[in-house]
C-alpha cells in the first residue's frame, strides 16, 4: 500500500538504543563476523555473476537496445555460494508438499534439497545438526514487501516506493529504489523469511514493476535479485488513486478503469509494432522504444507477472473483466479483504489472494473485512496467501497465519497446520511463478529452509537457524552469523539469550 507519510513501529525500539531514528513504512551486508566494508565467503558469492542459464533473458551490454521480449539489462548477479553438506536430524518437516515428516531427515547440498524423509545418509564431510525434535519448514516468501524502497530510517529522503507524477507509470522499476543497506532485510531474514516480492507503492493506476529478492546480504540490489525470477507488475485500484489525483484525475472508479484500458490499448498497439519488427518486417528504423510501453507489452505477451492491490470484491472482478478484454492474466489481488466474498470466482481463474489475516475497516474500501477471510478463501478452493505490506509484520508472518487458522476454526473450517505453511510458502512461490523452484521441501528445490525453536504457528517460536540456497545465512545463537548492514555499524546488539 504505502501512501501516506510513515508511522512508527515498535518492532524497531532495539535500534533507538543504536541512535537510529527508524520509523517503519505503513505499507510500506554484512555479517557480524567480518568488517560490513569486507565480505564474508558467502557475502563474495552473491555479487558474482553467474552463468545465463538456458532460455533465460539476454542480459550484457545492449541488452535492453531492442524492445526485445524478455531482455533485462539489469540481470541478476547472485551465485550460490560454496559450502558443505548440511544434514538436519530429529526434527519434525513441514514440506508444504504434503504431511508433515516425524522424526525426519533432510539433506542440503549443492544448494539444493538432495534427501528428505525419515532417514538420510550423511555424506562424510556433512555438518550434521541435531534438531531436538524441533521443526524445519522451508524459507518463508512475502508477496508483498517495501523494504528497501521505504527503508529505515522512514525519512522523506528515503521514500522512493511511489513515483506518484502519473496515473500510469509502467517505466519505473522497483528495483532502481531499493537500498541494500536497509536495515529491515537481516530483521526479517530473522524472521524466516527467505524471498521477498518488493513491489512499488499504490498511488497509481499502474505503479511500476517489481522485483524478487533473496534476503541475502549484498553491496548492490542486482547480489539480492533472484535469478530468472519473472517481474510483476504493479498495478491498483479504489481509493488510493482516486486520492492522489483527485485534483487532476483520474478522481473516481469509472476514471480508474478507463486510465487501464487506455493504458492497455496503447501497449496492445506498441507490442504489434515490435512484434511484426522483430519477426522480420522491418521497412525501416525500429520503431521508437518507450519504456512503459515495453513493460504493459511483456504483460501482454507472459513475461511478466500482475500483482493487482484492490480491496473491494466489485472491483477485483471489473479489474479481472479488464484483464480478459486485454488477454493478460492476474496472478494475485493483494491485501482483497473481500475475497472471500467471491472466492469462488477466484479459485475459477486461477487467482491468487494475498491477504492479511485480521486486518480490516481502517479505511471505507475496507470496511467488509473479516478474520475469516484467508479460511474462507482456502475453503473455497483458492490460492490463499498470507502477505505483510508492513516491515514488522513480514517478521511475522507465521503468526498471522496462525490467526487465519484460528478464525476459520472459529466458523467450522478446520485448516491442519500442514495445509497452512503453504499460505506463506507454495502458494506464495506459485504467485511469483516460482513454484518449481522454492515454497516446498521437495528434491531438486532450491534449499531455503528454517529450523524453528518449536512449532512454527506459535507466537513463542523464533527462527533458529535459516538457509538460502544451503547456506547458513541467520544463526540466532552465533552473533558472527547474523547479518549487519553497514548502516548499522557501531550498534552492538544484545547477547542473544
Amino acid at each position: 500500500m504505502r501512501m501516506a507519510a510513515p508511522r512508527s513501529s515498535p518492532a524497531t525500539a532495539a535500534l533507538l538504543a543504536g541512535a537510529l531514528a527508524v520509523t517503519l513504512g505503513a505499507c510500506a551486508r554484512s555479517r557480524a563476523a567480518t568488517p560490513s566494508t569486507g565480505a564474508t565467503p558467502a557475502q563474495s558469492a552473491t555479487t558474482a555473476s553467474p552463468a545465463t542459464p538456458a532460455g533465460a533473458a539476454r542480459s550484457g551490454p545492449g541488452a535492453g537496445a531492442l524492445s526485445q521480449p524478455n531482455a533485462d539489462p539489469f540481470p541478476s548477479t547472485y551465485r550460490v555460494a560454496a559450502t558443505r553438506p548440511t544434514v538436519i536430524r530429529n526434527v519434525t518437516i513441514m514440506t508444504a508438499a504434503g504431511p508433515s515428516i516425524r522424526n525426519g531427515a533432510i539433506l542440503l547440498r549443492d544448494g539444493k534439497v538432495a534427501a528428505v524423509g525419515a532417514t538420510v545418509d550423511a555424506p562424510a564431510d556433512a555438518v550434521v545438526i541435531d534438531g531436538g525434535g524441533r521443526f524445519v519448514t522451508p524459507g518463508i516468501i512475502d508477496t508483498h514487501s517495501h523494504l528497501g524502497v521505504y527503508p529505515a530510517p522512514g525519512t522523506q529522503a528515503l521514500s522512493d516506493g511511489n513515483e506518484a507524477t502519473n496515473p500510469v507509470t509502467a517505466n519505473v522499476w522497483a528495483e532502481h529504489s531499493v537500498w541494500p543497506q536497509d536495515p529491515q532485510f537481516p530483521r526479517n531474514l530473522a524472521g524466516g523469511v527467505t524471498t521477498l516480492q518488493v513491489l512499488p507503492g499504490s498511488a497509481n493506476l499502474i505503479g511500476g514493476r517489481s522485483v524478487v529478492l533473496k534476503v541475502v546480504p549484498s553491496r548492490t540490489v542486482q547480489g539480492m535479485k533472484f535469478p530468472g525470477a519473472k517481474y510483476g507488475l504493479k498495478m491498483a485500484c479504489g481509493e488510493n488513486p482516486k486520492r492522489v489525483y483527485a485534483s487532476r484525475g483520474p478522481s473516481t472508479r469509472m476514471g480508474n478503469v478507463a486510465g487501464y484500458r487506455a493504458a492497455w490499448i496503447g501497449a496492445e498497439a506498441y507490442r504489434r509494432r515490435w512484434d511484426a519488427w522483430l519477426a522480420g518486417n522491418r521497412s525501416g528504423d525500429a520503431p521508437a522504444r518507450d519504456l512503459g510501453q515495453e513493460t504493459l507489452a511483456e504483460v501482454l505477451r507472459g513475461n511478466i507477472l500482475v500483482h493487482n492491490h484492490c480491496y473491494r470484491a466489485d472491483e477485483m472482478q471489473i479489474m479481472t473483466d479488464v484483464s480478459r478484454e486485454f488477454g493478460y492474466k492476474i496472478r494475485s489481488f493483494h491485501h482483497g479483504v473481500e475475497a472471500y466474498k467471491i472466492a469462488d470466482l477466484l479459485a475459477r481463474d486461477s487467482i491468487s489472494a494475498s491477504i492479511w489475516s485480521d486486518w480490516g475497516a481502517f479505511k471505507m474500501e475496507a470496511l467488509d473485512g473479516v478474520q475469516g477471510n484467508l479460511a474462507l478463501v482456502h475453503k473455497a478452493g483458492a490460492i490463499a496467501i498470507v502477505h505483510s505490506d508492513d516491515p514488522s509484520g513480514s517478521q511475522r508472518l507465521l503468526q498471522e497465519a496462525a490467526k487465519g487458522i484460528a478464525a476459520g476454526r472459529r466458523l467450522g473450517i478446520d485448516i491442519p497446520e500442514d495445509e497452512a505453511i503453504k499460505w506463506v510458502t507454495w502458494n506464495a512461490a506459485w504467485a511469483l511463478g516460482l513454484q518449481d523452484r522454492i515454497g516446498s521441501l521437495e528434491v531438486g528445490k532450491n534449499a531455503d529452509v528454517v529450523l524453528w525453536s518449536g512449532n512454527p504457528f506459535s507466537v513463542y517460536t523464533r527462527a533458529e537457524k535459516v538457509w538460502i540456497d544451503g547456506t547458513l545465512y541467520y544463526d540466532r545463537s552465533d552473533p558472527r552469523q547474523q547479518w549487519r548492514t553497514d548502516f548499522e555499524l557501531g550498534f552492538v546488539p544484545a547477547a542473544p539469550r
